[in-house]
């Protein structure tokens, strides 16, 4: 008996645990339709790549983020990295080249304790893109993307450095 009434308690504990740890995060893509990156204007695929870059902004902000801090993040345009090149037999095959880097214009502010710690607007970009070997080796989509972003996180977030202009 003990038991089934400690189940319940356990499981929406954990429930409640979860959603604190990703409370820290809070993501808006803005009119992602309108993103400049052809996959945004596919529905089924901007619905996945929305998803899948949500899902990785909330492991950030748990991997990274010190309790107490909170994170909004608003997503105002997208260039994943490489083009489609339609006149090639290939065409869902993303091209990757030097002038083809992956691009998000991103506003964000991080507060803690009712302050806030730092706010902007910025594009993100990394130019060099085609050199990150560990991106180059991964099996993991949107690898070059999520380097970057990790890497930007990193940078304003947890170094509190502010932006390059």
């Amino acid at each position: 008996m003990r038991v089934t009434g400690l189940l319940p308690i356990s499981l929406s504990a954990l429930v409640a645990m979860s959603a604190a740890a990703q409370a820290g995060v809070t993501v808006d893509f803005v009119k992602p339709e309108r993103f400049s990156d052809d996959d945004f204007r596919n529905s089924g695929k901007r619905d996945g790549i929305v998803r899948e870059f949500d899902d990785y902004f909330h492991r950030l902000g748990d991997r990274y983020l010190k309790d107490g801090q909170t994170l909004k993040i608003d997503v105002l345009n997208v260039n994943l990295a490489g083009r489609y090149e339609p006149w090639r037999s290939l065409h869902d095959v993303r091209v990757m080249r030097d002038t083809t880097p992956p691009r998000f214009k991103l506003r964000y502010t991080l507060s803690q304790g009712g302050k806030v710690l730092i706010s902007g607007e910025e594009n993100v970009t990394d130019m060099t893109y085609l050199w990150n070997a560990s991106a180059r080796g991964s099996s993991e989509r949107f690898a070059y993307e999520k380097d970057m972003l990790r890497d930007w996180f990193r940078n304003r977030f947890v170094r509190l450095k502010p932006a390059r202009f």
